[in-house]
């Protein structure tokens, strides 16, 4: 893949991109309980290509992307309040995938909900993406989101490769500091936020999650087509280093959030592993995230 060698460092400075790095989906809709008029209909229409264009026409990296390597993601707002005209609160569900090495399989690399969406919009007004200052929410949101996801899918194809996205992301964090909307902060949502999602990503505490990712895919979900059986114990040995993880920072954020995310993947990877493989990887998941301990017991169905 192409992409596995600009991760390497192989392309040359200079080089222009192709194309951007994200291939973003977008849609926006309202709570069934919120009146919703035609006018904001019609908003919520022209924001949502508005987002649409910021996340896909954006130069996020510096690195050369053709089409087909672009970042599959999607961005749903669900729009549950609207204060007064042209504010509006609800939350994003932020997902993005990767492609499996010589197959046409998908898996899930991030995967959130934020509940903590709040901005501004009017009807013609442009979107800014600012590296340097806080310019609004809503800009600061998108802009967080990109660097975090292309962070995610950069770790998947070599060790660490995603921190210097993290930071860019880390930035977006500190200069909203100034800001008065919530999820900026480290007293907000009871470390949900996502100041903490970055904060926690770049903590050298979570260095085994983020080899766990590494490994998970480059040495299990790359494999897979060729060998399965090696496949899954990649994956296991790979998730097995979250328990480094679990006996520093059980329950959090990050660590839970990965785990979730691979949870059907997984179920169905070890579907017709053998017993000792199922018992092994089920262990390890409840060790991991006791709390959804009946969920991950279905993989020995």
């Amino acid at each position: 893949m192409n992409r596995l060698l600009v991760l390497a460092g192989v392309v040359l400075s200079g080089l222009f991109a192709k194309g951007q790095e994200l291939n973003c989906q977008v849609t926006i809709i309202a709570d069934a309980k919120l009146e919703v008029t035609s006018v904001e209909l019609e908003i919520f229409k022209e924001l949502e290509q508005a987002v649409f264009d910021i996340m896909n026409n954006t130069k996020w990296t510096k690195h050369e992307f053709e089409v087909e390597e672009r970042i599959n993601c999607n961005l749903q707002f669900q729009i549950n309040e609207i204060p007064s005209s042209g504010n509006y609160k609800g939350w994003l569900q932020i997902q993005s995938t990767r492609p499996g090495l010589n197959s046409n399989y998908n898996t899930t690399v991030f995967n959130y909900q934020d509940e903590d969406v709040q901005f501004t919009y009017q009807r013609g007004a442009p979107i800014r993406v600012s590296e340097t200052q806080f310019v609004d929410n809503l800009s600061s949101i998108l802009a967080f989101y990109a660097y975090f996801i292309i962070g995610m899918d950069y770790d998947t194809f070599s060790q660490k490769g995603g921190t210097d996205y993290f930071i860019k992301a880390q930035d977006i964090v500190n200069n909203a500091q100034v800001a008065s909307f919530s999820g900026w902060k480290s007293n907000q949502s009871g470390k949900r936020n996502r100041y903490w999602l970055v904060d926690n990503i770049l903590h050298e505490l979570f260095s085994p999650l983020r080899e766990c990712s590494y490994e998970y895919h480059r040495k299990g979900i790359d494999v897979l087509y060729d060998d399965q059986v090696a496949g899954r114990k990649a994956i296991y040995n790979a998730l097995n280093r979250l328990m480094k993880v679990v006996a520093t920072r059980p329950n959090s954020l990050n660590l839970l959030n990965f785990v979730q995310a691979k949870s059907n993947e997984l179920k169905n990877l070890f579907q017709n592993a053998e017993a000792r493989e199922k018992n092994d990887i089920v262990n390890l998941l409840k060790r991991v995230d006791p709390a959804n301990s009946s969920k991950y017991q279905e993989i020995m169905n």
